[in-house]
């Protein structure tokens, strides 16, 4: 009688800068079947190196990395090529953030708030190249495809770009040769139309949706 042969538990690369939440993580997942934590990195930088060495089949990435390389930048480097699927592991679920590490090569986008079991769900599916998100992410993702992208006037579009180089509200009207009231009108729609409440939130949309030359 033969002996059934244990699969091969995936080989997990963890990469968040705070050491605290890469030691819960760790021990969340040795409680997790057929996952092993193989390496754990606290840059994009270190994270790279690592992959290199350890050759993980999934890394857990969080997006934002203090100083140097952040997470998309790592995600996009790290699935250059034959590199291991990348899960991203975050707090954030905005509609920039989301975009980017997709458009990045992520496999997966998942929040910090999710289960246990979706954690190691996900990890699972990564690594069979299977698309994981969390319940939030895809509302939200399914809400922008269902939604008609913005239009923007001629002169919306100017003040965004003046916007993305960051000029303020007096920089902008001297510029454009307006008033500064006029500014702040144009800037309101703007926010209006593209969902957002602050400048940076404008620019990061505008980059998203491509409506920036």
């Amino acid at each position: 009688m033969n002996t059934p042969v244990a699969p091969v538990p995936v080989r997990l690369l963890l990469c968040d800068d705070h050491a605290v939440v890469r030691a819960g993580l760790r021990a969340l997942l040795s409680s997790a079947e057929g996952i092993e934590v193989v390496g754990e990195a606290g840059s994009g930088e270190e994270a790279l190196a690592l992959a290199a060495r350890v050759r993980p089949d999934v890394v857990l990435m969080d997006l934002q990395l203090g100083d140097g390389m952040d997470g998309v930048t790592a995600t996009r480097k790290l699935t250059a090529g034959d590199g291991p699927r990348v899960l991203v592991l975050t707090m954030f679920d905005t509609d920039a953030d989301i975009t980017r590490a997709v458009e990045a090569g992520a496999t997966g986008y998942l929040l910090k708030a999710e289960r246990p079991e979706e954690l190691f769900t996900a990890i699972h599916s990564a690594a069979s190249g299977r698309t994981a998100l969390s319940a939030p992410v895809a509302d939200r993702l399914l809400a922008r495809m269902r939604s008609p992208h913005p239009t923007l006037s001629e002169r919306e579009r100017e003040i965004l770009g003046q916007l993305a180089r960051g000029l303020g509200n007096r920089e902008i009207a001297r510029a454009l040769f307006i008033s500064e009231a006029t500014v702040k009108t144009h800037l309101g729609r703007i926010y209006g139309k593209l969902g957002v409440e602050t400048r940076s939130g404008a620019v990061a949309a505008a980059k998203e949706r491509r409506l920036l030359s």
